[in-house]
């Protein structure tokens, strides 16, 4: 355990937890549609889960720390590795040990645990802790089943080795850490017999506030007015910033290219575009012609003011209605303009697309919806520490978001931090209720989310024999059956005893139940369920 990572006072809480290893077992018998949980007692600990212990301490009550459970004390002591690099240069190809993992998809940033007992897997970490190219890295890639037949994810992700211990019988407690995702190029197996792959780093796209090609080729509207009347213009634009000159500067022959037509074009729409705003809602209703007139006229009207010449009515005095109508529209524009500060409409890009379009794929702005939806629907971790890192953020959901393990390998295959913040924005909103995967029974909901590990509610934890298992907690569970007696031996959580739970319908293992060995420690119980176990649909 790591001093510098855990204060004292909670030190000497987690020994006093450790404690009730030597103490006799005794766990009340739990039915299995009312889990034994005090209502009271669970629902302060779900407020206060994500708080520190020394806060939380009563007379006579232990509330569990969510901090013990990331540190993964299980494995014991483990020692820093040296030599560790920083992430490569993306589109770098790269030569390294796989590991394939049934049932784990492992994100950039989230912690892996993993116990190496076969041969061929010690081999593989002496390699990764040796190599000189990648030192201390590992490609970690998602194996699932399908039929009788193993298939292999074509995209994964490098895990540093960051601590480790090599026990007495020779296997090896890891801890890694997720860094960067590639493509897998090709694989082979070594002559050690562990299996390589040839692995393309991916280059990773920078957030934007707005998409690459959206403003890339337009610029301000005043760009295109202001060679018009330099001195009328003047007195109109206000004083840009270095983003918004540059913008303006790199797009300087914009005007020059446009076409007769297309110039006549443009100036259409952005007077029709003052004019609807000036217009009420019974003058909206104008015929073509009208409108065809209105638009040559002000075209017209903007080039003979720039030779500095005079608009003539060629109708003489006489006005019908049309030029009545015309006359009508001109003052209002006229009163518009006096009336109203255009700067912003003219310093405005000459988007395509409305501004709400644009807001869909600004990473900056999906960053904190998502951070928003993810505070109101699951609550801890908090975000906002990376809410202005959208592409960190995208992977610190996607790594924490309690879906199956298919949609988050969807996630992980996903190029573009847009793109996969919209995609978890969908999860967020959609997500309800938890099934089992292979009978569609409802086991959960997502009301009865307890974050158990200050992780957030889904995490990685590998058992003795070397499996790893991503678990998402809950407080309630329906439908479940328990097979065995608890055991509290190398158990992920001090101080609680694990009893194996099955699908009650299907029969199929979903996870486990924890229970408090000692009933001052809070919350008395508690499930953990597989995310390999968990089905795609969670509406």
């Amino acid at each position: 355990m790591d001093d510098d990572r855990i204060l004292e006072r909670e030190r000497l809480q987690i020994e006093l937890i450790r404690e009730l290893d030597f103490e006799e077992l005794q766990v009340e018998e739990v039915e299995e549609d009312s889990p034994d949980y005090d209502e009271d007692d669970l629902a302060a600990f779900r407020v206060t889960s994500h708080t520190r212990l020394s806060d939380n301490l009563g007379a006579d009550e232990l509330i569990f720390n969510p901090d013990v459970a990331s540190l993964h004390t299980y494995l014991g002591e483990v020692e820093d590795t040296p030599n560790r690099i920083a992430s490569v240069d993306g589109g770098t190809v790269l030569k390294l040990p796989l590991f394939y993992l049934e049932g784990v998809v492992l994100f950039p940033e989230s912690t892996l645990p993993l116990r190496i007992i076969q041969s061929s897997f010690l081999a593989a970490v002496e390699r990764a802790l040796n190599q000189t190219n990648a030192p201390c890295t590992i490609g970690v890639i998602r194996v699932y089943r399908e039929g009788h037949q193993f298939k292999y994810a074509t995209v994964g992700t490098t895990a540093e080795i960051r601590q480790y211990r090599r026990l007495s019988d020779g296997s090896f407690n890891v801890i890694t850490r997720g860094q960067q995702r590639f493509r897998l190029k090709r694989r082979w197996t070594d002559v050690e017999g562990f299996p390589c792959g040839e692995v393309h780093i991916v280059d990773e796209d920078v957030p934007l506030r707005t998409p690459r090609d959206a403003f890339g080729k337009l610029v301000p509207v005043s760009n295109l007015r202001g060679r018009c009347d330099s001195s009328k213009m003047s007195t109109f634009t206000p004083h840009r910033d270095t983003d918004e000159q540059s913008v303006a500067n790199s797009e300087e022959s914009f005007e020059g290219s446009l076409t007769l037509s297309e110039k006549r074009l443009h100036y259409s729409a952005v007077d029709s575009l003052m004019d609807g705003w000036t217009s009420s809602d019974d003058d909206q209703v104008v015929s073509t012609s009208n409108i065809q007139s209105s638009a040559a006229h002000s075209y017209s009207s903007r080039s003979i003011g720039c030779s500095g010449q005079d608009d003539k009515n060629e109708s003489g005095n006489g006005k019908s209605p049309v030029s009545q109508g015309k006359g009508q529209k001109h003052y209002r524009l006229t009163s518009f303009r006096e009336k109203t500060d255009l700067n912003r409409f003219r310093m405005a890009p000459r988007a395509f697309w409305p501004h709400w379009v644009y807001r869909t794929y600004d990473s900056y702005h999906l960053a904190q919806r998502a951070a928003d939806l993810w505070k109101q629907i699951v609550g801890v971790p908090n975000m906002e520490a990376v809410v202005n890192k959208p592409d960190i953020l995208s992977f610190f959901i996607a790594s924490k978001i309690p879906v199956s393990e298919s949609i988050r390998q969807e996630l992980l295959e996903i190029d573009g931090v847009s793109y996969r913040l919209q995609r978890e924005i969908e999860l967020l909103e959609s997500f309800d209720l938890v099934r089992c995967k292979h009978c569609q029974t409802v086991i959960a909901r997502r009301s009865d989310m307890l974050v158990m590990s200050s992780d957030g509610p889904l995490g990685a934890y590998v058992n003795p024999h070397g499996y790893v298992h991503e678990i998402m907690t809950f407080y309630k569970a329906n439908d479940i059956a328990l097979r065995g007696r608890p055991v509290l031996k190398d158990s992920w959580f001090p101080g609680y005893a694990w009893t194996i739970a099955n699908c009650a319908t299907c029969e199929t293992q979903l996870g486990w139940l924890f229970t408090a060995a000692n009933k001052k420690l809070k919350p008395s119980s508690f499930w953990a369920v597989r995310s390999s176990q968990v089905a795609d649909d969670m509406r």
